[in-house]
């Protein structure tokens, strides 16, 4: 997949604010499958600031290499903000990371509910002090949701 020259320059200013204060991204990916990730690496000196991806696609790999409790997958579901929560949180405690982004959602064409349409997206960052998460409703084709998801995570990132 190709980012777009306005993506690829946010990242950029996104990469270079974090070199500048000293601190390392992680991600946690589901629906985006490590578009963040990729992204960031695309960029020369990204290894400075990109710490780690976890790409946790299925529920057993949000599990097995994140620590989200089965149960609250089980209560929620996997697009839920207490998993992407779990998942922001299971990233900075697997790596060394000073924030995380977690990123799991519906990027269809099927899979989604009355109560979770296709193009929901629930977004999380952790850091050693704190947790935010929040959920966005994007449209289009599979492609455009993910790379929807791919640009708010820079967006809340760059909080």
């Amino acid at each position: 997949m190709t980012f777009s020259n306005e993506l690829v320059l946010r990242a950029q200013a996104l990469l270079e604010a974090y070199r500048s204060d000293g601190r390392k991204i992680a991600t946690a990916e589901s629906c985006t499958g490590g578009l963040i990730g990729a992204l960031f690496t695309d960029i020369p000196g990204s290894s400075k600031v990109f710490e780690r991806g976890f790409i946790t696609y299925s529920n057993e790999a949000k599990i097995e290499s994140l620590g989200v409790d089965a149960a609250v997958i089980g209560h929620h579901g996997a697009v839920s903000a207490p998993v992407a929560e779990a998942m922001a949180l299971g990233a900075l405690e697997h790596s060394r990371a000073d924030v995380t982004l977690a990123v799991t959602g519906i990027a269809g064409p099927g899979g989604g509910t009355a109560q979770k349409p296709v193009g929901t997206v629930w977004f999380a960052t952790a850091t050693r002090e704190s947790v935010y998460s929040e959920m966005q409703l994007f449209t289009g084709s599979r492609s455009e949701i993910r790379m929807q998801a791919v640009s708010h995570a820079l967006q809340l990132l760059a909080h």
